[in-house]
């Protein structure tokens, strides 16, 4: 649910400034949109027709693949060591040491 914009009682709606500057990271997102979607449907063609992968696209799918068992093995490893340091400290609480 998207937020309607804050309407101010001095704004008579119009643009002093049009900000949106070529070149800059928010102009124009359609493009860059429409530019992804190209990319993934050539992908998939060329995936449906049978051809491979690329060198440069299997090292970056290689690479996203790694990173991501990273990810998911350090938050499992950070609640592990979480997990150990709270069992430690109620034991020495217990303990009176």
């Amino acid at each position: 649910m998207a937020r309607e914009p804050k309407q101010y009682e001095d704004d008579d709606g119009r643009t002093v400034c049009d900000m949106d500057v070529e070149g800059m990271p928010w102009h124009d997102k359609r493009v860059r949109r429409e530019e992804r979607q190209r990319a993934r449907a050539e992908l998939m063609e060329r995936a449906a027709r049978g051809e491979a992968l690329t060198r440069k696209e299997t090292i970056r799918y290689t690479f996203y693949a790694v990173l991501g068992a990273l990810a998911a093995a350090g938050f499992v490893g950070g609640g592990l060591v979480l997990f150990i340091f709270i069992f430690w400290l109620i034991w020495k609480l217990k303990n009176g040491t």
